[in-house]
């Protein structure tokens, strides 16, 4: 057994499950080929030795951090010379990691937490990209240094202090825009999770709400951390009607983990069991049961939330777990029809939605302590106004306003309710000043509150940020991919994308908007100005009669002043409904 100090290279296959489940032998054969003629010979070149192939990846060791880098990045572009006339869905890609450390070699192979740290920053890495130490990056020439973008500090599993990481690109594309913890589904570095309904045995009809609360809990609490990216309560909703494997729910939806749980109810009391599963292998990392008395519901869900998230992401400190954890209600009562509720809201038919207004006063009134009867009530007033046309959008701007300034008073943290309030101010008050920085206080508060990130687009957009706005809708809808209210997602990152001038974009995200809600008149608008700024104008008349269909007295000359946009996106946008077909 031997030490030495090296740079050691770790390279992954991006999405090498997905490769192999579509198209299995192909992918081995252009894998084991890729070997021969590019990665080993590469290896050989630069002065480095393959420790190991797996199977689908390699570690490789060299004496210096400079050959290791130019290996990674010569590597990187003969790879993607290569491949570059295959399908795009069939493609192999790799991303690969660089540490520099001392490591112990024992008959042929290596060890030590320096291998382990290559591995775990490879993972950071985009398709194509290395991502390297900051002691492998101090040591690289400055023509490599050009390639590179720090990405700040991140904390890798069972380390205490952060390493600073530095992304390396070999292509002319553009580097990275964000640091790590700052990036979307399926590219975030984050622990990922999506938490499936549970399912309820109870002697008592009628419980599944209490089912329902559970995991809405546990998703509300683990919402607040930045080291945690967790799939929206609507994503998964689908999955409660059909029982199917969790391992395939997570990669549907781009997660590392799910959890999966069942809420046993009798004789007063609760039993709730929960399985964590790791969708890299199906592992179950976790499984656990949690006893007692209804009355300790709340209590038992916090335990929960507690072990779920130190299990995911060891470095939280359960100071900052606890700082999360939603103030319980004193009313059960009041807990149930919040819940019954909160499920009516989101069918957006008006005897549904009229049934759920019902029960959110009841909530309120119930327990006036309790702050989310006060944040669904205030969305209750905002779809109102957008959605269903209130016969008194001014009173339902002021009652919103209300609404969700009673929740945050109740419950600062309550990320819903900052973006709320943020969203009543730009849409219906036109105040995007105090909108953006209660939006930005939600989006703190709650890093993985889909809604938050949607609605500081929508105010983003308002002001002509489109940039901006499109960074922030793209975060929304990845946090909300299957969500009922997914329409809502697309169609502001639609407006986004028209506001940021790439209407081929807008018209496709208006598109999917559509045809997941065909109802909507804000996505259909979004649509028809659209396909009018891209010259497509027997598409944007079609378009436009369908919102007329809807709203048979929609006129420009009324709809322009009520709409949020600042002049210089107001003007144009009102040319392109006119173009479009829509009558003054």
């Amino acid at each position: 057994m031997q030490r030495h100090l090296a740079a050691i290279l770790s390279a992954d296959v991006v999405g090498y499950t997905r490769l192999s489940e579509a198209a299995e032998e192909a992918t081995h054969h252009r894998l084991m080929s890729l070997r021969a003629s590019l990665i080993d010979p590469c290896v050989r070149e630069h002065g480095g030795r393959i420790v190991k192939h797996t199977g689908d990846g390699f570690l490789a060791t060299f004496d210096s951090a400079p050959a290791a880098a130019s290996c990674a990045l010569s590597l990187q572009r003969a790879l993607t010379a290569a491949t570059a006339d295959q399908p795009a869905a069939l493609r192999i890609a790799f991303r690969m990691g660089i540490n520099l450390a001392d490591i112990i070699l024992d008959n042929d192979d290596i060890f030590g937490d320096g291998v382990n740290v290559a591995a775990r920053l490879q993972s950071y890495a985009e398709a194509g990209d290395v991502i390297v130490s900051e002691g492998v990056f101090e040591k690289v020439d400055e023509a490599t240094k050009s390639l590179g973008f720090d990405m700040g500090e991140i904390f890798l599993r069972n380390h205490e202090r952060p390493v600073r990481v530095f992304a390396l690109r070999p292509g002319p594309g553009a580097l990275p825009t964000r640091k790590i913890g700052e990036s979307h589904a399926g590219t975030d570095a984050r622990a990922s999770i999506a938490i499936l309904p549970f399912r309820v045995n109870s002697t008592r009809s009628g419980k599944s709400f209490v089912a329902d609360g559970v995991v809405d809990s546990i998703i509300h609490s683990l919402s607040g951390h930045k080291e945690l990216f967790v799939i929206s309560r609507g994503s998964t909703l689908q999955y409660g009607q059909r029982r199917i494997d969790p391992v395939t729910v997570g990669r549907k939806l781009g997660v590392r983990y799910v959890m999966d749980g069942a809420v046993s109810l009798s004789n007063g009391r609760i039993r709730i069991s929960t399985e964590l599963i790791a969708n890299e292998n199906g592992a179950v990392v976790s499984a656990d049961h949690y006893d007692g008395k209804m009355s300790e519901l709340f209590d038992l869900q916090d335990r929960i939330s507690l072990k779920l998230a130190t299990t995911i992401a060891p470095h939280i400190r359960e100071r900052e777990l606890r700082r999360t954890l939603r103030k319980h209600p004193q009313n059960l009562t009041g807990y149930d029809l919040l819940l019954q509720a909160r499920d009516l809201l989101y069918k957006m038919d008006a005897d549904s939605f009229a049934r759920a207004g019902g029960l959110l006063q009841q909530a309120m009134a119930l327990d006036p302590s309790y702050a989310p009867p006060f944040t669904y009530a205030a969305l209750w007033h905002v779809f109102r106004v957008g959605e269903l046309g209130s016969p008194d959008p001014d009173g339902d701007a002021r009652a919103a306003a209300e609404r969700a300034l009673a929740a945050i008073e109740r419950d600062g943290n309550d990320a819903l309710a900052l973006a709320i309030y943020g969203h009543v101010q730009a849409f219906l008050l036109r105040d995007t000043v105090t909108a953006q920085r209660f939006l930005d206080r939600a989006i703190d508060a709650g890093p993985s509150v889909a809604m938050a990130w949607t609605m500081s687009s929508a105010t983003r957009g308002f002001v002509g940020n489109g940039p901006l706005a499109v960074l922030h809708g793209e975060q929304g809808q990845r946090l909300a991919p299957a969500d009922p209210y997914r329409f809502w997602h697309e169609g502001i990152l639609a407006q986004a994308h028209y506001i940021s001038g790439d209407y081929d974009q807008a018209i496709d995200w208006a598109r999917s908007a559509v045809a997941h809600n065909p109802s909507i008149r804000f996505t259909l608008r979004t649509l028809a100005a659209s396909l009018a700024a891209a010259g497509r104008q027997a598409e944007a008349a079609s378009a436009a009669d369908r919102l007329l269909l809807l709203q048979p007295d929609f006129r420009l000359t009324s709809y322009a002043p009520r709409c949020p946009f600042v002049p210089s996106i107001l003007e144009p946008w009102i040319g392109h409904l006119r173009r479009a077909g829509l009558p003054d």
